[in-house]
C-alpha cells in the first residue's frame, strides 16, 4: 500500500540519471529517447535490482507484450524498491503469465464493434480510431496488449482509407477519438494529414487524442507539434497519469504547452493495486493534475485483461477512494469512476450511494459527512385562496427510522457499523 510522501506534491525532474553521457540535445530529442528505450534484460543490468518475479517476467515479456521504457521515464523508477509505483506499471512480472477464469483477451469487446480495420464504432455518435500499434512505453495492464507492441497474439490491421470512407458515409458520427497505440508517436506531417482528412468531413465536429506520450515522453510535445495541433480546434487531449510522481517538471512543461495551444486536457487514470489504490495518493494526484491545468476525467477500474489480476483492486476499494475525494477536495478534482462493461458494455459509472431512500414525494440523501437531508420530489400544491399557509418544518426521523438500510448504519456520524 502506498503511503503519502509530501515530496510527491512537488514538481521535480528525474534528470538524465543512468544516461549521463547523453548530450542535452540528445536527451531532449524524443526520437533519441525512443531509440534508447529499455527493452531487454541486458539493458536493465546495473540499473535496477530485479526481484525473481521481475527477472522471469522480463525474460518472457516479448512473448506477450513487449517491454519498452523511455530513458526519461525509467529514471522515475526507484531501483531498490520492488513496490515502487512507477516500477509496477512498466517492469514485467511473471504474474502476467497467470490467467484467471474471468480474464479476457479483448476485455472491452472492441473487435466485435470494428466495422472496418482500426475503427471501433460502439456508441451512436462517436468512434475510436486506432492509428498505430506502438507506444512510447508499455503499460503492463494494457487493455490492447493483444495488438500493441508487435508481439501480441493479434496484429493490429490498419486501413486509413477505408476508415475515412466509413466516416464519410456515417453522418451520425460527430466525435472521433484517435488512439492505438499512441497517436502522438506519428510524425507531425503524418498526424497533420490524418487530422486534415478528418476535419474535411463536415459532420465531424469534435476531435480527441488519447495519449500517454506527454507522460512517458514529454520531449515529444514540441512547440512545432503544438502549433500544428492548434489548427484543428475543437481538439481535446486525454492524458493518462496514475501516480503523482509521474507529474514532473518536464511533464508540467509539456502539458502547459498543450494548454497554451488552447487544447483542453483531461486525465484518465486506471486504479491499480500498489500504485494508486490509496485515498491520500489519489487526492495528491488529482490536485497536482489541476495545477498542470488537467481536469481529472475518468478513474477506470482495471479491465479484465489477461495476466493483470495482480494489479487489479476490488470495486469496493474504488468506491472507498471516491468517498474520500467527494467533499474533501475541489469538485473539479474529482474524476468519474467507471467500469468498462466486460465484453463490450461500454463505460458504466460507479458512484458511492448517496441516495438513502426514495419515496413518491421526496428523496432522502446523505452528504459526504454522513448527514441526512430531505429534498421534495414534487412541487407543493398551491394553497386554496384565502387560506393561510403555514411553513412546514421538515421532519427526517420518521421516514429514516422506517428505512431498513438507514437503521442498520450510523449515517449521521458518517460511521458504518
Amino acid at each position: 500500500m502506498n503511503t503519502l510522501d509530501l515530496t510527491q506534491r512537488q514538481f521535480t525532474s528525474p534528470g538524465q540519471g543512468f544516461w549521463p553521457d547523453a548530450t542535452p540535445a540528445q536527451w531532449n530529442d524524443w526520437q533519441w529517447q525512443m531509440r534508447n528505450s529499455v527493452k531487454s534484460l541486458e539493458q536493465l543490468k546495473g540499473k535496477i535490482e530485479l526481484t525473481d518475479e521481475e527477472h522471469a517476467g522480463v525474460l518472457l515479456a516479448n512473448t506477450k507484450l513487449a517491454m519498452g521504457i523511455t530513458p526519461y521515464f525509467f529514471n522515475l523508477i526507484d531501483p531498490f524498491d520492488p513496490d515502487c509505483p512507477i516500477r509496477r506499471q512498466v517492469i514485467p512480472r511473471i504474474e502476467e503469465m497467470t490467467y484467471t477464469p474471468t480474464d479476457l483477451a479483448d476485455p472491452c469487446g472492441e473487435d466485435h464493434d470494428m466495422p472496418v480495420p482500426g475503427l471501433v464504432h460502439r456508441y451512436p455518435d462517436r468512434v475510436l480510431f486506432l492509428v498505430t500499434d506502438r507506444c512510447a512505453s508499455y503499460c503492463r495492464y494494457c487493455t490492447r496488449s493483444r495488438v500493441v507492441s508487435g508481439v501480441g497474439e493479434q496484429e493490429l490491421e490498419l486501413d486509413f482509407d477505408r476508415a475515412i470512407a466509413y466516416l464519410q458515409e456515417h453522418t451520425e458520427v460527430r466525435d472521433v477519438l484517435l488512439s492505438g497505440g499512441d497517436a502522438l508517436l506519428l510524425s507531425d506531417s503524418r498526424l497533420k494529414n490524418l487530422l486534415s482528412r478528418l476535419r474535411a468531413i463536415e459532420h465531424i465536429e469534435f476531435l480527441r487524442i488519447g495519449s500517454r506520450v506527454p507522460i512517458f515522453l514529454p520531449q515529444r510535445i514540441t512547440p512545432e507539434l503544438c502549433a500544428m495541433l492548434k489548427e484543428f480546434h475543437p481538439l481535446f487531449i486525454s492524458v493518462h497519469v496514475n501516480h503523482p510522481r509521474e507529474l514532473t517538471e518536464e511533464v508540467r512543461t509539456a502539458l502547459g504547452r498543450l494548454a497554451d495551444a488552447g487544447i483542453p486536457l483531461g486525465n484518465q487514470s486506471v486504479l491499480l493495486r500498489g500504485v494508486n489504490d490509496d485515498a491520500a495518493v489519489m487526492k495528491t494526484l488529482v490536485q497536482k493534475l489541476l495545477r498542470c491545468r488537467v481536469r481529472p476525467y475518468y478513474l477506470y477500474q482495471c479491465d479484465l485483461i489477461q495476466g493483470s489480476s495482480h494489479l487489479r483492486t476490488t470495486v469496493a476499494k474504488g468506491i472507498e477512494i471516491m468517498e474520500n475525494l467527494r467533499g474533501h477536495t475541489s469538485g473539479y478534482a474529482i474524476p468519474q469512476y467507471v467500469i468498462d462493461g466486460p465484453g463490450g458494455g461500454g463505460k458504466i459509472p460507479i458512484n458511492p450511494n448517496y441516495v438513502v431512500a426514495q419515496m413518491p414525494d421526496r428523496i432522502v440523501l446523505r452528504n459526504y459527512k454522513g448527514d441526512i437531508y430531505e429534498y421534495p420530489e414534487t412541487a407543493p400544491t398551491p394553497a386554496p385562496e384565502n387560506e393561510t399557509v403555514t411553513a412546514r418544518t421538515p421532519t427526517f426521523l420518521d421516514p429514516i427510522l422506517e428505512h431498513e438500510e438507514i437503521t442498520s448504519r450510523s449515517w449521521r456520524t458518517g460511521r458504518r457499523d
